[in-house]
């Protein structure tokens, strides 16, 4: 038996499915572990980057770690596959027990870990539930005391994701009440939510899905008078990102103007005004680089920055030790002058 004594943390590097499961008829779990003996330390709500070659392609897509940290020796990712979607019928026709797949991470900020609180309300859509689902099973797993309003909301009753689970956990965690909204498209609104979570005042508020019921809950709760500062959202449009600045020899900013940007393997050099991140500069100029999710989020774009300094702001796909290494994470940073990156 591997124990959390025995066997060091996984950290990047490839992973073997061992298992699949069929939630709904088209959402399926993959569980993985490492190829060698490791365990999983991550805070829950985080995602992992899948490294795959599909067709003889590269591809890099980010997917929450449904499984909680309370259970180590497995990582887990939820998938909802998506009509047309590259990666998403890959994984539903072609990840089988036995594929091996890379993966980088734990990555991300959206974790009640970052925000203990003694209630919290849980709103989540589609396939916003993973993230949700990995912070109640940690709760439930801890016998946590915290009390835990989760609110799924989905189409039909065939739609909701982990629902036995999830009825189960209800019906045996006091502190724990969940709730499905469905009809009108499976929407929630402020009536719903008033006669759910009377008490929202008191409580930190975790939001995940698609980009219409995110707004919908945003505006929800501005409605209702809610601190905002306590509303923590996973999306790909962030609100207020994390602000950092990395570079060589800490030059201070340029006031507007374009700089230039040498790209030494690609042999380019392309000009990036201070407003527009490296990676959109690079594109509209037909150079193609490596990236993914382009909100700072995954760390598919991350290289070195050789020369200049930029101003970087992200969402946890990048480490404060990198960043001391003068890396970047392309999507999200903007020159303060010339620059010279390693890609």
């Amino acid at each position: 038996m591997i124990t959390e004594n025995s066997a060091p943390a996984w950290s990047d590097g490839p992973l073997v499915c061992r298992q699949v499961h069929d939630l709904t008829p088209d959402v399926r779990t993959f569980l993985f572990a490492p190829t060698e003996p490791r365990l999983f330390r991550h805070d829950p709500g985080q995602f992992l980057t899948l490294s795959l070659d599909i067709d003889g392609s590269p591809v890099e897509r980010c997917y929450t770690i449904s499984s909680p940290p309370t259970r180590p020796h497995l990582a887990a990712i939820t998938v909802k596959r998506t009509p047309g979607g590259l990666v998403s019928n890959w994984l539903h026709d072609r990840l089988t027990p036995g594929t091996t797949v890379r993966a980088r991470g734990p990555l991300g900020l959206f974790s009640l870990a970052r925000h203990p609180a003694q209630k919290y309300l849980l709103l989540s859509a589609g396939s916003g539930v993973t993230p949700m689902m990995s912070m109640t099973r940690t709760l439930y797993d801890l016998a946590h005391p915290a009390d835990v309003v989760f609110v799924h909301s989905a189409r039909s009753p065939d739609d909701i994701i982990f629902r036995r689970e999830l009825d189960l956990i209800a019906a045996t965690a006091p502190g724990i009440r969940v709730a499905h909204v469905g009809g009108e498209g499976g929407r929630l609104n402020r009536a719903t939510l008033r006669q759910l979570v009377p008490d929202l005042h008191q409580r930190e508020v975790f939001s995940c899905g698609p980009a219409g019921f995110m707004e919908a809950v945003r505006a929800m709760l501005t409605a209702e008078g809610f601190d905002l500062a306590r509303l923590h959202e996973e999306s790909f449009s962030f609100d207020q990102p994390a602000v950092e600045t990395a570079g060589v020899e800490g030059v201070g900013a340029a006031a507007g103007g374009a700089f230039k940007v040498e790209f030494t393997r690609s042999r380019r050099t392309v000009e990036c005004d201070a407003d527009t991140p490296v990676l959109a500069a690079a594109s509209r100029a037909g150079l193609s680089l490596p990236a993914s999710c382009a909100q700072g989020m995954c760390g598919t774009c991350k290289t070195t920055l050789l020369a200049g300094s930029v101003e970087m702001r992200h969402n946890g796909g990048i480490r404060p030790r990198e960043i001391e290494r003068n890396k970047i994470l392309l999507c999200c940073a903007k020159p303060l002058e010339d620059l010279v990156i390693d890609a």
